[in-house]
């Protein structure tokens, strides 16, 4: 009998991160926290002295960074300052090559985008989170999970870190497979965007509705065209945007596309209450997904990226009741108010959507 995966939903950053350090706190055999973006601030620190505390233990504890998302340690001494308190960072990717290699732009892609914690094979995280102060109020879901999902999550974190260490792969872990719960991953290579082809085949099976909230939009043509088809054959289709970013240039980048989403019937809300960096579908009420990939080119074709992927209707129902709460703090884009903008803006917008598939 396959054992049942129960799942813990958090919107709150503070929420998940104590959730979090109370969960390394109990750990007996191992810590695995695999992070784009991770800052020494103070959460930060708490949780390396929790994770330093169980390895004196006896706990193996892995920290895998990447080196672009978690620039600040850059020449800093903080691979040698955990390995003292037992702790071992590997970063993917260096974020300057060698000086004696020619620069190209797999320096600054093909970033390890995953988020995942792992706890003796039992307990496990994944999202949209990130680990630095300063997102503490932003609007994140982030899951905690205990099930077969679990060692699913621990094996994708043991091929990234061999891949990050250059060496073989360390054999899978066995888990007892749970069909309502996967942890589907995007690699950067033809045939192993594995989670845009399950967003493509859910999209263009849509029957009722499709409901989106991702931070970042500057979706693939396919991906695009998908949407607009979905939603000129009567499919509801809702996306939450955040109402401005923390980058201006990919502001302006999904603001170009919003006239063309708009005259198709895709509906468009501007989340108006800090910035929202949740990435979710749900449609129909029974096909869910929530994990890091935004809808844009960088996550959809250079980054790795990995996200839940479920057919179980009590998750997407829980899914799509934070949705319905997110509407309520946004405001829906009129097509007749957005065409009245000045030239100017709509300028700037098409002039960023020139170099769209950076973004």
């Amino acid at each position: 009998m396959i054992k049942q995966t129960s799942w813990t939903l958090y919107t709150s950053n503070e929420d998940a991160w104590m959730a979090m350090l109370s969960d390394c706190a109990k750990a007996e055999k191992s810590i695995e926290l695999e992070q784009f973006i991770f800052a020494a601030d103070d959460f930060g620190n708490k949780l390396i002295n929790v994770c330093a505390e169980r390895a004196s233990k006896g706990v193996k504890v892995r920290f895998l960074w990447d080196a672009g998302g978690s620039f600040t340690f850059w020449g800093s001494n903080i691979v040698e300052d955990l390995k003292k308190k037992g702790i071992e960072l590997v970063f993917w990717k260096t974020l300057i090559p060698p000086y004696y290699k020619v620069p190209n732009f797999r320096s600054w892609f093909l970033r390890n985008h995953h988020r995942t914690l792992a706890i003796d094979g039992k307990v496990a995280y994944t999202g949209s989170i990130c680990m630095r102060e300063r997102m503490i109020n932003w609007r994140d879901t982030n899951v905690r999970f205990e099930g077969p999902v679990v060692s699913e999550m621990e094996n994708v974190f043991d091929r990234m870190w061999a891949r990050s260490l250059k060496i073989k792969p360390l054999p899978k872990r066995r888990f007892a497979f749970d069909p309502d719960f996967r942890y589907i991953t995007n690699y950067p290579a033809p045939g192993q965007r594995h989670i845009n082809n399950e967003l493509m085949k859910s999209i263009k099976s849509a029957e009722k509705y499709i409901d989106i909230t991702t931070p970042y939009f500057i979706p693939t043509h396919r991906i695009l065209h998908a949407i607009k088809l979905a939603a000129k054959r009567k499919i509801r289709v809702r996306i939450i945007l955040p109402e401005k970013t923390d980058d201006y240039v990919v502001d302006l980048g999904m603001r170009s596309y919003f006239k063309g989403l708009l005259e198709s019937g895709v509906k468009i809300y501007l989340y108006k209450k800090n910035i929202i960096h949740s990435k979710s579908v749900v449609i129909d009420g029974n096909w869910s997904t929530v994990g890091t990939l935004n809808l844009d080119n960088v996550s959809l074709l250079y980054n790795f990226e990995a996200n839940i992927i479920s057919n179980n209707k009590d998750f997407a129902e829980e899914l799509e009741a934070h949705f319905i709460h997110d509407l309520k703090k946004s405001e829906e884009v009129n097509l007749i108010e957005w065409q009245k903008r000045f030239f100017l803006e709509k300028l700037a917008e098409f002039s960023v959507r020139l170099i769209r598939k950076f973004l």
